[in-house]
């Protein structure tokens, strides 16, 4: 094993290594930040480095594992968590240039809670300004730069967790914590070749995270494997009282033995929705087809169920316009908007303060009959399967909307599932053009994780996608 074949390895792995003290806490931290500082700026993965943090923790987890104080499986992991979550005394920017300065004297509750797992914050990851919701379209829309994909780094990262898929994928940390209101876990996840889980609405606290649009926010776990997301999930998970949309449900990492089932028993049920591949870009939904094939190996993949027709693109755009414009109000406002990055940022808060009452309260009202048409879907089926994107991440160079014109489109199930507050596992299936990474994404039901990531996972097992390394990291 290289040196840097450590960085590399799952957090399971990598918890039994430190648990059995075949390695130290204090040596990986400094690992982990010494690949952070020299390959992160070129990605345009980090915010702030959180070094004397990160040593402190790392020290007081070494200490406690050769005490037999052993904390579980992320006890002296290091992590980078996405810059829209609180850090006591150290700067949460948002991503934006107005929110440079600003410190919290507080952590918000994902933080917490992995610092009571032990694991160890090594940094604060770069996002898109604002998690992209006054409507940029260029990868170039944070004050740290475009956030690349470590396979190519002519290609983003994807948004708006693009620092951490971009830290992951490079071997930078271990895992990290992004959010996502409609595609910033699982697009990230795609475009740089990680796994991502969208935790169900509810299912982590967003006590100390930026608010985009309250209805829709949800934190989740990108990490190496779904398995390594599951143990995270588990740390997170579960009520808060400073988060009133919180859910008493704690969640449990399945057990790593046998094919999945369904949570009743017998094999998994499947649906792939009619049309799910056919705009895709040719390696997409070659790659899709074959991951259909192992999926079959142990769940009944079934084709052509019809997808329920809802407008959903155009509900998640109202809900998330008009939530954000009250949510950067001031900002908006004051005018301060024009420091932004992305030219199209600087002013798309004007339009959204528009909008009208009708158009959200519709958007709002068709969430109760999208959410029956789901949960009529999963009475009939485990698992939703389809590409996650249906291209290969975007080039640099061009705004979003020329970078595969003509191609894309599909059954809506990032908006669908955000606007329904589903779960869903985002997991690397391949390669398409220029080196670049596909991905299949599975959606269930609501707190449905545990069947979500035990078919990842057993995909996962007879793949070996996840396990590829970016060229020169």
């Amino acid at each position: 094993m290289s040196a840097d074949d450590l960085y590399f390895k799952s957090v399971r792995e990598l918890g039994d290594l430190l648990r059995r003290r075949e390695i130290s806490p204090v040596e990986l931290t400094r690992g982990y930040l010494d690949r952070l500082q020299r390959l992160g700026p070129g990605l345009g993965a980090v915010a702030t480095l959180t070094e004397e943090l990160a040593l402190v923790q790392a020290r007081a987890a070494e200490q406690e594992i050769a005490a037999g104080r052993y904390r579980g499986p992320l006890h002296g992991v290091p992590f980078g968590v996405k810059d829209l979550l609180a850090t006591q005394g150290i700067p949460t920017t948002w991503g934006a240039e107005p929110y440079r300065q600003q410190v919290f004297d507080h952590d918000a509750t994902a933080v917490e809670r992995l610092r009571q797992a032990g694991a160890v914050l090594v940094a604060k990851l770069a996002m898109v300004e604002l998690a992209g919701g006054l409507g940029y379209n260029t990868a170039d829309a944070s004050w740290t730069g475009p956030g690349r994909t470590p396979w190519n780094r002519d290609y983003w990262s994807g948004g708006s967790s693009s620092g951490p898929g971009a830290a992951v994928a490079a071997g930078l940390v271990a895992f990290a914590i992004g959010s996502e209101t409609s595609g910033s876990i699982l697009t990230p996840a795609a475009f740089s070749g990680v796994t991502g889980l969208r935790p169900t609405y509810g299912r982590v606290s967003r006590f100390g995270a930026m608010a985009l649009s309250w209805t829709l926010d949800k934190l989740g776990p990108m990490a190496r494997s779904a398995d390594d997301a599951a143990l995270v999930l588990e740390a997170i998970a579960g009520p808060d009282p400073r988060d009133p949309s919180s859910l008493d449900a704690p969640f449990q990492a399945p057990p790593r033995s046998g094919p999945p089932e369904r949570p009743g028993g017998g094999r998994l049920r499947v649906a792939v929705p009619k049309g799910a591949a056919d705009k895709a870009q040719p390696e997409v939904r070659q790659n899709f087809e074959a991951s259909l094939g192992v999926l079959g190996r142990f769940a009944d993949v079934t084709r052509e169920v019809d997808w329920p027709d809802f407008p959903w693109g155009p509900a998640v755009s109202a809900i998330v316009s008009a939530e954000g414009a009250s949510a950067f109000l001031d900002l908006i406002e004051s005018g301060r908007a024009a420091s932004l990055r992305c030219a199209r940022d600087r002013t798309g808060g004007l339009p959204a303060t528009l909008l009208p009452a009708v158009d959200y309260l519709h958007a709002m009202r068709l969430r109760g009959p999208m959410r029956q048409a789901a949960a009529e879907l999963f009475s009939r089926f485990d698992v939703v399967a389809a590409p996650t994107r249906q291209t290969i991440s975007y080039p640099m160079a061009v705004t979003f909307d020329k970078a595969y014109p003509g191609v894309g489109g599909g059954p809506a199930l990032i908006p669908a599932g955000n606007l329904c507050g589903l779960p869903a596992v985002a997991v690397p299936n391949g390669f398409g053009q220029n080196g670049l990474p596909t991905s299949l994404s599975l959606l269930g039901p609501a707190l449905g994780e545990g069947t979500l990531v035990a078919a990842a996972g057993a995909y996962q097992d007879a793949t070996d996608w996840h396990r590829r390394r970016p060229p020169g990291t």
